[in-house]
């Protein structure tokens, strides 16, 4: 089914069985993109949508596909959503280890949507960017990071400050 780019109807059938919501999220070269999305015989009707790109207007000037980035995402989703639960729907992704997955979903939880799933594996440390940081402030990243310069140390300040926007969304 992967190598073919084609859907596991297996698998899709056991999630509209629970007849919750479905949160995709998705990876682009680019974005992280969320959307929650219900089935309809008549085709599936997407509830809410969320690019990682709209945090640019929340102040979020760091990468868009990385954890925190993720996880704010995530956030940005479960503010916009009507929708109280939801199950996973991954695609074709093997979830592992400190997955921006985990860190989408934890962003969705944390805004009041509960996510069908047994836990979140995520690192506190990746959640703020102190990954980031630290490799950065290595120096062997060459050009990398020249977008930001220094302001890479301050990810965890713009982090809270962009969160704390999140939660005002809607009031």
């Amino acid at each position: 089914m992967r190598k073919n780019k084609t859907t596991n109807y297996r698998a899709r059938l056991g999630m509209l069985k629970s007849r919750l919501p479905r949160l995709v999220v998705r990876k682009t070269n680019s974005m992280i993109i969320g959307q929650i999305v219900e089935y309809g015989e008549s085709g599936d009707k997407t509830l809410a949508s969320v690019y990682s790109k709209e945090l640019r207007s929340y102040g979020w000037n760091f990468g868009l596909k990385n954890s925190p980035a993720a996880y704010l995402s995530g956030f940005l989703l479960g503010k916009k959503s009507s929708a109280k639960e939801a199950i996973l729907d991954k695609g074709t992704r093997t979830l592992k280890k400190d997955s921006f997955i985990y860190y989408f979903m934890k962003g969705a939880s944390d805004a009041g949507i509960d996510v069908h799933t047994k836990e979140f594996d995520i690192t506190e440390d990746r959640l703020s960017g102190k990954h980031i940081v630290e490799y950065a402030s290595k120096g062997v990243t060459g050009n990398q990071f020249s977008a930001v310069g220094k302001t890479i140390n301050n990810m965890k300040d713009e982090f809270d400050n962009v969160l704390k926007k999140l939660n005002e969304y809607g009031k």
